[in-house]
Parts: C-alpha cells; sequence; structure tokens
C-alpha cells in the first residue's frame, strides 16, 4: 500500500488502522507519502512519526516513504531515523528517496530548488547515507554536505544497508535508480486512475536494466535483485489490472489510497479485501 498522507489521512490513528488491516489482510508493505502539504494548504501528517507508530502496529509488513525527497531533509539525521527505524521494525525498511516535486514546498520555506540543484543534492546525500550506514568513521566534504570524521551508532539491523528505492519517471531518475536497489513510480493520477501503460513502463525497466549490465565493477550489490514499484488501484482480490505490469516487470504493486479516491471507511474495506496478488 501506498498511502497519501493528506487531508483525513493526515490523522495518525486512521494510518495506523490501515496499517493493521492491511497486514491482517496479507497486504506486504505500507509506504507512506513525505510532503509538506500544509505549505500550500493541505493538511499533511508527519511520514517518520506515522512510520515509527507503523512499526510498532505491525510484525511482517515492509515499510517505508514512497518517497522521502532528500534536498529538504539532512542526511545525518534521516540516517540516523532510518537506523532507529530499521532497528525497531525488526530490519523491516526500504527506503525510497526522490529529488523533491513540489517546488512550494521547499520556497516557501526560503530553501533553494532549483531542478539541477535538488538533483545534485539527492546523489550527494545518497552516497553519505550509505557511508554512515556502514558504521565506519566518515570525512565527507562535498559542494551541499559536510561530515567531519563521524561514525552513526547504532547502525540499521540491515546488512549492508537497508535498501533503497528511487522515484520519479524521468530518464535521469531512471539512470539514478540503476545505480541502487529498486525504481517507484506513479501508475494512477489522485482519482483513482491508471495512467501508465504498460509497455511504455516495460520499456524503462529494460533501459534501467540495460545501465545495470553496462556498468563494470562499481557498487557492491549491483548484480542483486533489482525491484519495480508502481502505486496503483484495483477493485479488489480479483482485479487483473497488477497482473499487466507484473507482466512488463513490476515487483511491487503498491495500492495507492487517498481521499480524493474514496472515503476512509472504503479505503479500510478495500484493504480488508486483501491484496490482488503477491510480490511479482
Amino acid at each position: 500500500m501506498d498511502i497519501r498522507t493528506f487531508g483525513s489521512l493526515a490523522e495518525p490513528a486512521r494510518v495506523v488502522e490501515l496499517a493493521r488491516a492491511a497486514e491482517a489482510a496479507g497486504w506486504e508493505a505500507v509506504f507512506l507519502w513525505d510532503h509538506l502539504a500544509f505549505a500550500w494548504g493541505v493538511p499533511s501528517a508527519d511520514p517518520w512519526v506515522l512510520l515509527g507508530a507503523v512499526a510498532q502496529a505491525t510484525a511482517r509488513v515492509r515499510l517505508g516513504p514512497a518517497v522521502t525527497p532528500l534536498p529538504r531533509r539532512r542526511p545525518a539525521v534521516v540516517a540516523s531515523a532510518v537506523a532507529a527505524l530499521d532497528r525497531l521494525s525488526g530490519g523491516r525498511v526500504t527506503l525510497g528517496v526522490g529529488a523533491g516535486g513540489v517546488p512550494a514546498e521547499f520556497a516557501a520555506f526560503g530553501e533553494p530548488h532549483p531542478a539541477r540543484m535538488r538533483a545534485e543534492m539527492l546523489d550527494e546525500a545518497l552516497d553519505l547515507l550509505a557511508a554512515l550506514w556502514r558504521g565506519e568513521q566518515v570525512a565527507h566534504a562535498g559542494p551541499h554536505y559536510t561530515a567531519d570524521g563521524v561514525t552513526l551508532a547504532p547502525v540499521p539491523l540491515q546488512r549492508p544497508r537497508v535498501p533503497v528505492w528511487v522515484g520519479g519517471g524521468s530518464r535521469a531518475a531512471q539512470r539514478r535508480a540503476a545505480r541502487w536497489d529498486g525504481w517507484v513510480i506513479n501508475g494512477d493520477d489522485a482519482r483513482g486512475r491508471m495512467t501508465r501503460d504498460p509497455d511504455a513502463l516495460a520499456a524503462g525497466i529494460a533501459r534501467i536494466h540495460g545501465i545495470r549490465r553496462s556498468r563494470a565493477g562499481g557498487r557492491p550489490g549491483r548484480d542483486a535483485p533489482f525491484d519495480v514499484a508502481l502505486t496503483g488501484v484495483t477493485a479488489g482480490p480479483g482485479d487483473g489490472t497488477c497482473a499487466r505490469y507484473a507482466a512488463a516487470g513490476v515487483t511491487w504493486w503498491l495500492e495507492h489510497l487517498s481521499e480524493q479516491r474514496a472515503p476512509f471507511g472504503r479505503l479500510l474495506a478495500r484493504v480488508e479485501a486483501g491484496p490482488p496478488g503477491r510480490r511479482g
């Protein structure tokens, strides 16, 4: 599941209720949006507080933000928060990241938001996160961030680090995702209508795998399985929509829950009915 924590779904108790229902019904993951939507007039909740509550309310589902805009968060704080969440959840965290697609969430607080700068900050922050999670002393002096001989403790339970999924539909996002563990992309609009063409998605997935194959040496774990997570909507367990995307290479179906799609009661009923299919 992918919960858009805006409006009525900014209420923490409702998110926890959906997460509990998801685990009971056999869903495999609970991801939350990370936006400062209140900056443009829409109630929104802090995903990290909610993810801690979800970790305590569940025992099996994977969890994380989908996605957190690293350029408006301090990498050292994110590294520590993810480590704490991973330990609290027993090693169930997947970190979804992006460059941040809503300029108002930067501009409203006087933060820089040019697209190129955000992309640079994202890449540098990711490398810094990975270094900190190794638990070794980190000395980093980059154009945007500094770490002056620091060692993160405690580190995440997952080794060598938590999985990182990169969000975004651009070629640049695909190239960035190829360096890490997965690609997460929206497949639907705010009203719950599927907008992502399976053939076009398959082409993007093939492009990412081609990049991964072409890179010699490089990052540990590059030959490990690569995930593709797609947000979407289904009517119930018998809905075959996600099967078309699985055939295109999608490995995780993230049922998108938002108040634009339906009132809370109907969203909860959809969760309780169970997933349309398992991973892969």
